[in-house]
């Protein structure tokens, strides 16, 4: 008897959408993005402290320029109701931040201490790549930027709650594995990918694959040395 897929394989797009497409192109990015090191460690709780604290905080001043690709694409939006759902999101990225300024107080950092933290090269790479894209591009090739990170997320956490290793109690890092798997979260993840699918049939993604799927393994590697950052620091 075939063993069924696990989860994070089939909640993300359409069996044949643009989505599944796209990941299976960059299988390898992705794979060493969504269950790299960091967040294995972050599973079975041994990740050093260090390491989450640089990644937190460069994740907070990431988030800022995130919100404003997510704004960029309230511009680009191709309707409407596009526009009104981006806008939400940019709403929903500036409330992510509240969660990373809950640890950082936990630390004794202020939202001023964090702000003024300089920006690492990982952190400036992936931003400023993610802005080019969409100022570059249309709306299909903004949404393929942002899409890792928010699916990705989604992705990691399920990968995290199935892992057979993962410690449960104790763990100093459960609230962030519970923010990313909580369904909220899960199905903003599932609607950025059925929106890639969506954006492949309308805005030609058959006809631009080689290009999107270039900048989807691009923003799957940029994520790695993301979480890289945090281990290197810690060393």
């Amino acid at each position: 008897m075939d063993m069924a897929a696990p989860r994070w394989e089939t909640d993300f797009g359409a069996p044949g959408g643009l989505f599944r497409r796209l990941r299976a192109a960059a299988a390898e990015a992705w794979s060493g993005y969504t269950w790299h090191p960091f967040v294995q460690s972050l599973s079975d709780g041994t990740l050093p402290l260090p390491a989450f604290r640089t990644y937190l905080i460069q994740d907070y001043l990431f988030l800022i320029h995130f919100a404003r690709a997510k704004a960029l694409a309230v511009v680009k939006g191709e309707s409407l109701q596009a526009m009104r759902d981006k806008a939400a999101a940019v709403l929903a990225i500036l409330d992510e931040t509240k969660l990373h300024l809950k640890y950082c107080a936990g630390w004794g950092l202020s939202e001023a201490d964090v702000i003024a933290t300089p920006e690492s090269a990982e952190t400036v790479s992936y931003t400023r790549w993610v802005l080019d894209r969409g100022l570059f591009g249309d709306i299909l090739d903004l949404e393929v930027a942002l899409a890792p990170c928010t699916v990705g997320y989604g992705e990691v956490a399920l990968r995290v709650l199935a892992d057979p290793a993962r410690q449960v109690e104790d763990n100093a890092y459960q609230s962030w594995i519970d923010t990313y798997g909580a369904e909220d979260y899960q199905a903003m993840a599932r609607a950025a990918a059925a929106r890639i699918d969506a954006l492949g049939v309308s805005h030609g993604g058959e006809a631009r694959f080689a290009r999107l799927a270039a900048d989807f393994a691009e923003a799957a590697r940029l994520e790695q040395r993301f979480w890289q950052q945090g281990l290197d620091a810690a060393r």
